[in-house]
């Protein structure tokens, strides 16, 4: 799957409605309840590096990985503040680090990329080996309720001066695979002509059961799950949730939530 080539290009034009900021409130008072307060922290599927640059300006020394390059790009351009962010073009089903961290995020529903749940366990195994001990990982998730309900096979479409999408969804229920056909039209150059850019990314549907085994056969402990930006527990109708993790094999330096 080649996700997010053209797309990259146009990603923060058409994610300027999303609250970064107070995305990122959130998911700092989650790392302050977790002891985190700073120290390094992995921002895994990082994309365009908007959560990271973000967190980094918060005070904590971040690590970006993500498998797109042009995604990285558009991220290495972003960096303007007092901390250097250090930037990797890997997959998060084989990330190597040259250490440990204190925590790892992902964010943007970047674990619902991952479509095997031996795969996620694997993800799983290699963020519990990064961890300090007792360190943390945080993340969410899109649910099966928005997949579902929401995403279903609805098609979406925007238009705007510099480009335009249509994104269709075909969502199977019973293999709980979501699959994204996104059509992108980019301006070029200052002639008016739009060129063509096709797309199809994949998705999973993951119960927060299946996440749960899945951490608990990589070593890590389950500490909650919360229907997203809130402490209340994953409703029926949450279309975000997320989740907190624990490295717990380690002896020394354990952190507490």
């Amino acid at each position: 799957m080649e996700a997010y080539t053209g797309f990259a290009a146009v990603y923060d034009l058409f994610q300027d409605n999303v609250p970064y900021d107070a995305w990122c409130v959130y998911l700092a008072a989650l790392l302050a309840d977790c002891g985190v307060k700073e120290g390094l922290v992995l921002d895994l599927g990082c994309g365009t590096g908007n959560m990271t640059c973000r967190l980094a300006g918060l005070g904590y020394d971040m690590i970006g990985v993500d498998s797109s390059a042009e995604m990285l790009e558009i991220a290495q351009d972003k960096q303007d503040g007092p901390r250097s962010i250090l930037y990797l073009c890997q997959d998060m089903r084989s990330f190597e680090l040259y250490g440990t961290v204190a925590a790892v995020i992902s964010v943007c529903d970047s674990i619902n990329y991952i479509t095997d749940l031996e795969e996620l366990t694997e993800v799983f195994r290699l963020v519990n080996n990064y961890l300090d001990p007792g360190g943390v990982f945080i993340f969410d998730l899109n649910t099966v309720y928005k997949y579902e309900a929401l995403l279903a096979d609805n098609t979406f479409a925007e238009v705007r001066d510099e480009s335009s999408f249509i994104w269709e969804n075909d969502y199977d229920r019973q293999e709980r695979i979501h699959a994204l056909d996104l059509t992108l039209f980019i301006r070029e150059g200052k002639d008016g002509l739009y060129r063509r850019y096709t797309e199809t990314h994949f998705q999973r549907a993951y119960r927060l059961s299946e996440v749960k085994r899945a951490a608990e056969a990589a070593g890590l402990s389950f500490v909650a799950a919360y229907d997203a930006f809130t402490r209340e527990p994953v409703r029926p109708d949450s279309e975000r949730m997320y989740v907190i993790l624990r490295e717990r094999g380690k002896t020394d330096g354990r952190l507490h939530c």
